[in-house]
């Protein structure tokens, strides 16, 4: 097992000095000019003096080739620092690592909630097939992954927060304010991890060694939890990745409709601003973390399955 993780552990630099490479150039890529950008930020004139245009440059490290420019961008990005914000003029590490922990935590909990949901959910519904806990978690699952976040989150602030009044729709800083943005993220991946641990428990409780345990008169709970769930249980460790990195991407959405400070919202306004640094070093730290958490589960899968590790 330790080589597989040494060669997923050595890929991790390369994929963020491919990411980084498509972070910086995608921006000029579409011709931004990035100095007027600034300007008009900064000033109501619509035709800036080239006076202004050069000391926006030299203050933002716009001058130079633009190989010139991604070197002393990546090197200075590798000491965790990424320029200053174009608006606000404050370093964008800091308000990117805020933002990136508030987010952190929202994706943790709704996958934590969407495993302890699906799993379980999966698992019974293999073992009563073709009766109403299997045709609930079905049908609930299909519903749960065809609703996306944008039309979940207002409807759970209507029946929870407006008709119910059980938590607040809007805000940070309370643990009621997590309710309904976890709910809303993790409806999806528990949804879709009920369908899968169901299929691959059914066809794990087909194969030869769990029909012998059956056979020698082992009960049917350690059968379907000892040998069916676990093997299930791998599967869903090996999407755990893909899982992440949907969550991040859902979190945009859910963050702006819940206001919450998070990584999401910080994209989604440096965006509307055109806010280049924002963009680069939070688009860059999505990147780094969906790839972290390919790999991490990569490693649970490897832990658990052995006919992965070989």
């Amino acid at each position: 097992m330790i080589l597989p993780l040494i060669r997923r552990l050595a890929l991790l630099p390369f994929g963020l000095l491919a990411a980084s490479v498509l972070v910086f150039a995608l921006p000029r890529l579409t011709g931004a000019d990035t100095v007027r950008t600034v300007l008009r930020a900064r000033t109501a004139s619509a035709v800036p003096d080239a006076a202004a245009e050069a000391r926006v440059a030299a203050e933002f490290g716009l001058d130079g080739s633009v190989v010139e420019q991604y070197l002393r961008w990546l090197g200075a990005a590798v000491r965790g620092d990424f320029g200053l914000s174009f608006v606000t003029r404050t370093p964008v590490g800091g308000q990117v690592g805020s933002a990136l922990a508030v987010s952190a935590l929202i994706t943790v909990l709704a996958l934590l909630l969407a495993l302890l949901a699906g799993v379980p959910a999966g698992v019974y519904a293999a073992s009563r097939r073709g009766r109403f806990f299997d045709r609930l978690v079905t049908g609930t699952g299909i519903a749960g992954v065809s609703v996306p976040e944008f039309v979940l989150a207002p409807v759970l602030v209507l029946v929870l927060s407006v008709h119910a009044g059980a938590f607040p729709a809007i805000g940070w800083g309370t643990p009621a304010h997590l309710v309904l943005p976890v709910l809303t993220l993790a409806v999806y991946p528990a949804a879709l991890t009920a369908q899968l641990v169901r299929a691959e428990t059914v066809t794990a409780l087909r194969r030869p060694h769990v029909l012998t345990a059956r056979a020698k008169g082992l009960s049917s709970g350690p059968v379907l939890w000892r040998h069916g769930a676990r093997l299930a249980t791998t599967s869903v460790l090996s999407l755990s990745g893909m899982f992440v990195a949907g969550l991040i991407g859902g979190s945009v959405v859910v963050e702006v409709v819940f206001g919450i400070p998070g990584l999401g919202r910080l994209l989604y306004d440096a965006v509307l601003a055109q806010d280049l640094p924002i963009v680069q070093a939070g688009t860059l730290a999505v990147i780094g973390v969906a790839l972290l958490a390919g790999v991490l589960s990569e490693i649970a899968q490897l832990s658990l399955d052995p006919v992965a590790r070989r």
